[in-house]
């Protein structure tokens, strides 16, 4: 099983509860490197995931800083949950992906991609979440409905602010899954959020038998 370190920050979490997060990471970075092999055709590496909780108004600054440009692929989650969850890479990065997926070697280094690169990382974008939304589904007893994907270039603060206008307040705390998936010893792709309505992480964390 492919470890898994467990940062905690704002909550106060059993060791036998960790375990169960533990297992959730694992079984969704499992999910999404079998799903990158399967897109990019190529072993795909798997660094050791972690799982942070961190207070949204952290959130900036963990992905490099409020006018850092990036590039994300969000969506938004209904049913008894609601949440919205990004996946956040910069956008040197995402134009390796989009090498990589279509097997061309000219993608923009500014985020000007056409719309098939578009189109290709919207793609991995849905199969990414999908992976974690099922491990976190599996455990939680509990139906995820995310919308169809949406992408954006742009500052990091810019794109947050997004997410705020398009889909309403979140929670002061966000659960964040780091893990590195490597190809040749090339990163592909970088951090996903969860990022919770208010009460919706009480209610993801009670159903994994987390009591915050």
């Amino acid at each position: 099983m492919i470890g898994v370190s467990i940062l905690k920050e704002g909550w106060d979490i059993s060791p036998v509860q960790l375990d169960v997060l533990r297992e959730v990471a694992n079984i969704g970075a499992g999910n999404a490197a079998n799903a990158l092999a399967t897109m990019l055709k190529s072993k795909i590496q798997i660094s050791v995931p972690r799982v942070k909780v961190m207070s949204f108004a952290d959130v900036p600054d963990f992905m490099g800083g409020a006018e850092a440009h990036a590039v994300a692929i969000y969506f938004h989650v209904g049913g008894p949950v609601k949440a919205s969850i990004l996946l956040v890479m910069p956008i040197e990065k995402a134009a390796q992906l989009v090498e990589m997926l279509l097997g061309t070697s000219n993608a923009s280094l500014t985020g000007s991609f056409s719309d098939f690169e578009y189109s290709a990382l919207m793609e991995l974008g849905n199969i990414l979440s999908s992976s974690y939304l099922n491990a976190l589904s599996s455990f939680t007893k509990m139906s995820f409905k995310p919308s169809p994907p949406a992408l954006a270039i742009d500052m990091v603060g810019s794109i947050l602010n997004t997410i705020l206008c398009q889909y309403g307040e979140v929670s002061e705390m966000a659960l964040v899954m780091e893990a590195g998936f490597k190809k040749d010893k090339v990163d592909v792709v970088g951090n996903i959020f969860l990022l919770p309505e208010p009460d919706t992480m009480d209610n993801i964390f009670t159903s994994l038998g987390v009591i915050v």
